[in-house]
């Protein structure tokens, strides 16, 4: 039986609804499958991180995880599909909308990483701009070489029927970057220089109250290049080259988009390359959605510490952050849990907004912190 191309047929979902609850693996290495010092440090540049615990080894042996550890977003580096596997559907568009991690402890440089993906579900929403619009969710579990668990996320994708939104003009009221002036540049420059990270002066529980904004960062203003920089450190699904490739396209005729050339391009090109983005839509090209999850761990890293830990992370993506976006994350503490007499639960709001003052990404964050006396 033919399957409708861009179209969520009642068949198709049924048949797609019939793998919930099932393991998923793709015939795809991942990109990485070892903690080193080499991949902490690409993702660190990547995603404009500069914590010492992740790139100065003599600040890591000195504190108390004895070496380096790495970013804890990095994880999506270790499976193709940790931004959730999306299945199914075909020609149906799809993008990532956000994760919830939970982090057990420290990803620690030498550790063999082992992801486990399940696919958890596929949930129908109502959608103003699009046909049929839908949530695939998958559960991706961490695992070390051993086989404990390090982390575990839910990340979804959003599933649209592509044509539909297009033709009901979805995209037309995004509002494209202005020119940034010389004056403008060096406001950001010095802001990049002012960003702050704890280090070693211990943010201890007491020190928190709620209602206290923690400090923010920025990130861009995007361009191509981030997007190369963050592929070189993500490996992202389809960044293929020569006979591998084509190698790919044999096997899945309808991933490629043809550019200019009428050459096929990895449906991934829409981050660097603005004619592609706007084949498919949207005005210019726009950012992966897991850098500003990780931007937002950033954020809060800096701010426990060395001897923080940044313990869940709920992130819904919501808008585009398309290229000359400039992006500020921030948070606010919410609430406080004093667990025991070593140390406490601190609870925060997260949020990424545009110059344009757009929340672009938004969710919680729990970080633990030690209490002072112990």
């Amino acid at each position: 039986m033919a399957i409708a191309h861009g179209i969520a047929t009642d068949a198709e979902l049924a048949r797609v609804r019939s793998k919930i609850g099932q393991k998923v693996t793709i015939n795809e290495p991942p990109y990485l499958t070892e903690v080193t010092r080499d991949s902490v440090r690409h993702w660190a540049h990547a995603t404009g991180d500069r914590n010492p615990l992740f790139l100065d080894e003599a600040h890591a042996r000195g504190s108390r995880h004895g070496g380096l550890i790495a970013p804890p977003c990095q994880l999506y580096a270790y499976s193709r599909i940790s931004i959730g596997y999306r299945g199914g559907l075909p020609g149906v568009h799809s993008f990532f909308a956000g994760s919830h991690w939970r982090w057990h402890e420290p990803i620690r440089v030498g550790e063999r990483i082992d992801p486990e993906v399940t696919f958890k579900d596929l949930v129908e929403l109502p959608s103003r701009f699009a046909g049929r619009m839908f949530k695939q969710i998958s559960l991706i579990r961490f695992l070390n070489g051993e086989g404990r668990e390090l982390a575990q996320a839910d990340s979804w994708g959003m599933r649209v029927e592509r044509v539909a939104a297009k033709d009901k003009g979805k995209y037309k009221k995004l509002q494209l970057a202005e020119r940034y002036t010389d004056e403008r540049l060096q406001e950001i420059a010095k802001l990049y220089a002012e960003e702050q990270c704890r280090g070693r002066q211990t943010l201890y529980f007491e020190d928190v109250k709620v209602g206290d904004s923690i400090p923010q960062i920025i990130r861009g203003p995007y361009t191509a290049t981030t997007a190369v920089a963050f592929e070189q450190a993500w490996g992202g699904l389809f960044i293929k080259a020569h006979g591998y490739w084509f190698d790919y396209l044999r096997r899945h005729p309808a991933a490629g988009i043809p550019n200019s050339y009428n050459i096929p391009e990895p449906p991934e090109a829409v981050h660097w390359d603005s004619p592609l983005a706007r084949a498919v839509g949207v005005p210019e090209a726009y950012d992966y959605g897991p850098e500003r999850v990780a931007w937002i761990a950033t954020m809060l890293t800096n701010w426990i510490g060395d001897e923080g830990f940044l313990s869940e992370l709920y992130c819904e993506v919501r808008r585009f952050n398309m290229i000359g976006d400039l992006t500020t994350c921030r948070g606010k503490v919410v609430s406080k849990d004093a667990r025991d007499s070593r140390s406490g639960a601190v609870k925060l709001d997260i949020e990424a907004v545009d110059q344009r003052g757009d929340s672009t990404a938004a969710g919680w964050a729990i970080v633990t912190l030690p209490r002072k006396g112990v």
